[in-house]
């Protein structure tokens, strides 16, 4: 005779904090204070968000450039129908941001009409009211003004 196996849910949590590392530690902060930073790689090129390896070399980097508030989009994809997931709740674009003073191009959402939307548009960056030092402190970028 075969029993039914019975079976009752079980969750394990480890919970624990860890450090940010000093590269991220300086964006975050950053982004608190209404200040976007990036870090200077082995070959001068400035990295956004900063890492603290050089992608290329694996050197250690400490020289951190302050960045933006305005930038270009060099790409972008249209979001029409947001979902409860996604940061906006209208229509915006995800796009990647080539901040003023930055040589790599930085993901983030563009809150503007899609007819508005181009690759090379300029596009400065809006701040929520109340910052904590998360991504989401900078709210999104809109076109700048004569766009």
């Amino acid at each position: 005779m075969e029993q039914e196996v019975l079976r009752a849910p079980l969750v394990i949590e480890y919970p624990f904090s860890r450090t940010v590392g000093p590269a991220v530690s300086a964006f975050l902060t950053g982004l608190r204070e209404q200040v976007l930073v990036g870090v200077k790689g082995a070959d001068g090129r400035v990295i956004v968000p900063p890492v603290e390896y050089d992608p290329v070399t694996a050197e250690e980097l400490s020289e951190l450039v302050e960045v933006g508030p305005g930038g270009e989009v060099t790409s972008w994809s249209w979001v029409a129908a947001p979902r409860d997931v996604h940061p906006l709740d209208e229509p915006f674009a995800f796009a990647l941001v080539k901040l003023d003073g930055a040589d790599v191009p930085f993901l983030h959402v563009v809150k503007a009409d899609e007819s508005a939307m181009a690759t090379g548009m300029r596009v400065t960056a809006t701040w929520k009211d109340e910052r904590e030092g998360h991504i989401t402190d900078l709210a999104c970028f809109i076109p700048e003004e004569g766009q």
